[in-house]
Formats: C-alpha cells, structure tokens, sequence
C-alpha cells in the first residue's frame, strides 16, 4: 500500500517542469471535483467556484487507501480551502496538504493554472 502513496509528492510552482493539460474548465463542476489520471497518477482537480481558485491534489487518501478524494466536499477551515474524504471525513488543505484533523497523514498538492479555458497540472516529471 505504501507504493501507493510513494509516486505522490508535492510539487512546488518552481520545480514545475512539465504542464501538463488535464481538460478544459467546463468539464469541471463548480465548486466541486473531478479526476485526471497522469502517467500513473490519479489526480484530484477541484473547481473552488466560490473563491475563484484551482486546486489539485492526490485523489487518493492516504488513511483509506480508496481513489475517492476528487469526489470529496470542498469547503474551508478558518479561511483554509479544503477537502473531506467522503469516507472517514478527515480533511485536508488544499494549499499545502496538511491534516486539518491533527492526524499525521499528508496529501501531495500540485500546482493548477488556467490557460485559455483549460486547466494545467504541473509536475516535476
């Protein structure tokens, strides 16, 4: 299991090497989420309507282990943008990926830009 959860790093802006393009802006809901694979990677892109802001993130938790977070409610904690595993309800930011329920448990986050009505991905690889 922990295979799984070694081929998701963060990636920071600067070490974005490659854009990868995931779809265009109207294949996502508003104010919720929806999952593109890359390379072997299921991730988590999430549309946050309400702030006007991108987001993207593993789609797997790594409590479960399930492929479920794109399908996660999104919302905020103390003006912190968020995601709750529709499994157990842990949550995690969206910003850096910590455990907004105190757990050690950490999600990889990855940059999103929005280029003439699609959304990019970056990687490091």
């Amino acid at each position: 299991m922990e295979q799984i959860l070694e081929q998701y790093s963060t990636i920071q802006l600067k070490n974005v090497k490659v854009w990868f393009k995931a779809a265009a802006t109207k294949d996502f809901p508003y104010d919720g989420g929806a999952c593109v694979k890359y390379k072997d990677k299921q991730i988590a892109v999430f549309n946050f309507a309400r702030l006007n802001k991108w987001y993207a993130c593993q789609n797997v938790c790594p409590h479960k282990m399930e492929m479920v977070l794109s399908r996660g409610m999104i919302g905020d904690d103390k003006g912190i943008p968020k995601v709750a595993c529709p499994l157990h309800k842990k949550t995690f930011s969206l910003e850096d990926g910590s455990n907004l329920t105190g757990d050690d448990l950490k999600i990889a986050t990855y940059p999103v830009k929005i280029e003439d009505g699609n959304v990019y991905i970056g990687f490091s690889e």
